[in-house]
This record gives structure tokens, sequence and C-alpha cells, in this order.
């Protein structure tokens, strides 16, 4: 009988996921610690570690926090991404996002997720602040559930505009209804959660990456204040994290989407995915954006695919370019031809998505189930200290902190991608380019495109109106309110 009981040990992802089993022996199984419950003796820190373990399980299992359902929400629906896939496959989803067709009867797991997770964070919130215990470790589960709900609402209000704020322990449905609140008071309640985070959370975990740091919470801290347009804040949280010395740029942009870099030193919070054997701690975000083709090529659904609007974007001789879209009938530049469209049924797939043949034949699968999902990187950082600088009047120092960015992509090629220098106009604009391309297809775009007041000049031929800056509440949360909970306007 093998045993297993290393796992907990091994990663943070193995300490507190619940596992998605494709295959497995009965004796294995058994043998198996529970995934995401720690047991009496793993763990040395605070009382709360089991459950606060079992927030990062939750991010990664639960429907509309970090599987396909972001990038519908947060990529497909930019001037960067397309639906994909089949014609006929999701093509009701499609056109919902594609198109600009929101309807409140779809998606309503992006909604029922998030607030899961937010109900989660509550419960560990609750019994830390109701036990009375102050010790470190506690204090420390406390601030990861803080910073956990912090980033929940984070997605909510880019997502929804207005939510309702619960903080309350739900013990009965009606305890979940709630009128909503303002924005401004919503980022009160993110920022207050993010400030004692990253009070209390350490720099880092070197025995179980993927906890929520103080990086993480000042990096969510800078770009909320990005979004209100609080320039000298956000400048000064990103600097923060920056002048940590915790994180540096991969020095290669293509090896950044591998299994390689996971929790590497660009990483700020990622959600981990790990592979045992048959046994997948994972979600689909990557399997549904693999190519989707047959035999060899069936990598995945295909979904989220480049526009030829993002292809015609990149300056030449960018070489993220190559890193980020893959074309049929062309090299993937491992020295494998894929197949011609058609009958793939797209030209143009998501590379960041892409499984490595070798990967491939060490996991014996196809689909990429072994890399993780970045939420926020360094990279990340940097463009958001560039952009509040700039707005704040600085320009030099902005050029210095894109040109970081800009210099990892052109690698140890100066006679590619110039470096930009000039006033505020022209690093405003250098800066929304580096943005657009540094994280293609992964789900900034439509989000800066709302903030910047550009969407409905750069969307508007697609069926953009103001009102789709926010998606509508999913009808069946209004049904469940009892009518407590108001549709946002023109819907």
């Amino acid at each position: 009988m093998k045993n297993y009981r290393f796992i907990i040990k091994l990663s943070l992802i193995a300490s507190l996921a619940l596992p998605t089993i494709n295959s497995c022996s009965d004796a294995d199984f058994l043998d198996m610690k529970p995934l995401g419950v720690a047991t009496e003796g793993d763990l040395a820190a605070g009382g709360f570690e089991e459950s606060a373990f079992g927030l990062y399980g939750k991010i990664r299992t639960q429907e509309g926090i970090s599987d396909w359902y972001r990038y519908w929400f947060q990529s497909i629906r930019s001037d960067d991404a397309a639906k994909g896939s089949s014609p006929t496959d999701a093509a009701t989803l499609g056109n919902v996002m594609d198109n600009f067709q929101y309807s409140p009867n779809e998606f309503a797991a992006n909604w029922n997720g998030h607030y899961s997770l937010i109900y989660a964070c509550n419960d560990l919130v609750t019994a830390i602040e109701a036990s009375g215990v102050t010790d470190q470790g506690s204090i420390i589960n406390l601030a990861e559930a803080k910073a956990i709900r912090g980033f929940a609402y984070f997605d909510l209000r880019r997502d929804y505009g207005q939510v309702p704020i619960i903080l309350n322990k739900i013990v009965k449905p009606s305890d979940g209804v709630k009128a909503k609140n303002t924005i401004a008071e919503v980022d009160a309640q993110i920022i207050s959660d993010l400030e004692f985070a990253a009070l209390h959370l350490p720099l880092s975990w070197p025995a179980y990456p993927g906890r929520t740091t103080k990086g993480f919470a000042n990096s969510l801290l800078a770009k909320l204040y990005l979004y209100q347009g609080d320039w000298k804040k956000a400048l000064a949280k990103s600097e923060e994290v920056i002048k940590s010395g915790q994180y540096n740029l991969v020095p290669s942009y293509e090896t950044l989407f591998t299994k390689a870099a996971n929790n590497s030193r660009e990483t700020i919070f990622e959600v981990q995915f790990l592979v045992v054997g048959r046994t997948y701690y994972s979600n689909n975000y990557f399997e549904s954006q693999g190519v989707r083709g047959s035999g060899v090529w069936d990598l995945g659904w295909g979904f989220n695919v480049p526009t030829s609007n993002l292809i015609n974007a990149y300056e030449p001789n960018d070489p993220r370019k190559a890193a980020t879209i893959l074309t049929s009938g062309q090299s993937d530049g491992l020295g494998n031809i894929l197949p011609n469209s058609p009958p793939l049924d797209q030209l143009n797939w998501n590379k960041k998505a892409y499984t490595l043949p070798s990967e491939r034949t060490a996991f014996g699968e196809n689909k990429n189930h072994w890399e993780n999902v970045k939420i926020m990187r360094y990279a990340d950082v940097l463009l958001i200290a560039a952009e509040a600088a700039n707005e704040d009047g600085n320009s030099g120092l902005a050029a210095t902190y894109l040109e970081e960015v800009r210099k990892r992509a052109r690698g140890a090629n100066n006679s590619i991608l110039p470096i930009v220098s000039g006033g505020q106009s022209t690093i405003r604009t250098a800066i929304k380019q580096e943005r657009r391309i540094e994280f293609a297809l992964e789900g900034e775009r439509f989000y800066d495109l709302v903030r910047w007041g550009d969407a409905a000049a750069v969307l508007g031929g697609r069926g953009y109106q103001t009102k789709h800056q926010y998606y509508p509440i999913p009808q069946t949360a209004i049904d469940q309110s009892g009518g407590v909970l108001i549709q946002n306007p023109n819907y």
C-alpha cells in the first residue's frame, strides 16, 4: 500500500485542498490523509490552521473563483479574447460575453462562488474573534481570512459595482440577505481587511508556498487605490512591495507560463495546482483553454482565444507575442507543428495554457492540470507603480518602472522594444500598451479599459454600453433575497 502522508509536507495545495480524483486505487485513496482537513499533530501553529487551509482549497475548488468562470468575466469580454472552442460550444455564453448581451440568468456561479468564499472567511473571522485568542498563529490565520475576503470583495466590486457587504456568520438563509452597499463602502471594507492582513501576515511562507502574504495584501491595496485614482497611495503601496526584496521578474516571459515557474520569485499570489499519480488537485481553468483537437492535439476545450485585434496590437519583434499566441498550422516553438484550421476550429489559441510535450509525457496527460493560476504577479505591481507615478506627475519614475517590464520582454536583444521616454501623455500611452501586452489573456484588459474611460471607444462596436461596466446581479440572488437586492441599472 502506498503511503501519501508525505503530501501534507510537500506543498500547501496538498495540505489544504479537497481533491478532484480522476483515478486512484481504493487502497491508495483510503491511506491518504483527508486533504483539506489538517489532522492533529500535523500543524504546530495556531489552533485555526485547519480552517485557514480550507480557504485556499475553496479558492481552487469553488466555482467562480479560479476556474473557467474567471476568464469568462475577466478576459473574454475584452477586445483581446473571444469565446473560441467550436462555433456551437457554449454559443449562448459566447454571445453574452463576446457581444455584451449580458443576462441576469447566466453565470450565477461567479456571484455565488465569491460569496461562498466570503462566508467561509466570515466563519473563520468570527471563530477567532469569539475565542479571544491572541497568539501569533491565530492572528496570522485571522489575517489570512481577511486577505482572502478582501480579494473576493475586490473581484465582486470590479464585476458588479455595488454589492452587499456581509461580514456575519451565516446560520440561516436570511442571514445572507442584505441590500447593496455603495462602491465607496465596499472599498472601505476591502481596505480595512487588507490593511489588517498587511500588518500581520509574514513576508513569505517558505514551507507553505501559496499562502497569502504581506506582499499580496499590499499589492491588492495598490491596485484598489489605482482603481480609485488615488495615485499617491497606489504608488506608496506598490513601492512597499517593490522595496520588500521579496520579488523579481522571471528572466523568461515564456517560462513564466509553465510548471517550472510555479511559485517563482515573480509570484505574489497564485492558486496551487498539483498532480499526484492520477489524482489532480486542480480545476478546469487551463484545461478549458487548451488547444481543441484530437489525438495528440486533444489538449483542452479551446476557450479564451486571442483576437486578431490583440495579435495586431504587438509591437514588431515583441517576443511576448510568440509566448502568448499559438497558430494552427504553425510551429509551437518547440519543434511541433499544429494541425491546420480546419480541421481545428480556431486559427489562434492561448499559449499561456499550453502544455509542454515533456510535461504531457511526464504526467501521462495532455491537458494542463499542473500550472498554477496566477492571481497577482510582480509585473503587475511594477506597472501599477508606473501608472500611479505618471498620473501623479513623476513621469521619470514611471518610465523607470515601465522599463523594468519591457527589459524583461526584450531580453538580451536591445534592438527590439525601444526604451520609452517622454512626457506624461507619452508614458500614459506606453503604460496602456504595456499592460495590454504583458497581461494578454490573463484578465486585466476589460477592467483597465473601464477604469481608463476607454471602454466605450474600444468596445462600442461590439455592443458595449456604459451599463456594461458592471454585470447584472444574478436573478436567482435577487429572487432569494425577496427583492432586497436591487438589480443594477438598465438591466
